[in-house]
């Protein structure tokens, strides 16, 4: 058997119970250790610890504070874009009259140009047929005498009478189409 085994068969050795010389030496040391621990490392480590706390108390402090900014922002660009929207809107609404106002404008001014250019040809019409007129009564007027002088055989160059007997003749002529013209109406 071996030198141990020799030992603990002449002792009762209980290896739960420590001899009492080795247990004060533990105890102190204990003590020892513990004291340093406490003096030297126990100030440190609650030193590491607060500035952790701080760190993160103060990290959730500023993210809340940043959150809180971000949402204001958030809103303040809210606001804005709602106001820019609605700005957009009544820009475009006052371009919509500005442009209806434009085409009635240019609707008018169409309509007065039509109506002067209207008005103008009726004029020009009127006189051309004055013009017409004037000219048809003195070339019938010289035919119609041309043709009696022919007939009759003899010369009619009395202009003032002639002229006369001719205007009279056609404004008759005149008198009955315009009577003419009211009854078939």
């Amino acid at each position: 058997m071996s030198l141990i085994a020799m030992q603990l068969a002449s002792e009762d050795f209980n290896p739960l119970i420590p001899k009492a010389p080795e247990l004060i030496i533990g105890l102190i040391c204990f003590f020892v250790v513990f004291g340093l621990l406490g003096k030297k490392l126990l100030p440190s480590i609650e030193k590491v610890l607060a500035e952790r706390r701080d760190q993160i108390e103060g990290g959730m402090e500023r993210a809340t504070a940043a959150q809180a900014e971000a949402q204001a922002l958030l809103e303040q660009y809210r606001a804005e874009l709602a106001e820019a929207r609605h700005e957009a809107a009544r820009i475009t609404e006052h371009a919509r009259e500005q442009g209806a106002a434009l085409i009635r404008e240019m609707r008018e001014e169409g309509q007065h140009q039509r109506d002067a250019i209207i008005a103008a040809g009726h004029t020009q019409i009127e006189h051309d047929k004055t013009q017409a007129t004037a000219a048809l009564r003195q070339d019938v007027g010289s035919l119609a005498s041309q043709l009696a002088s022919r007939i009759v055989g003899e010369s009619l160059e009395d202009h003032a009478r002639q002229s006369g007997v001719i205007n009279r003749f056609l404004d008759d002529l005149e008198a009955k189409a315009d009577a003419s013209a009211a009854v078939a109406k």
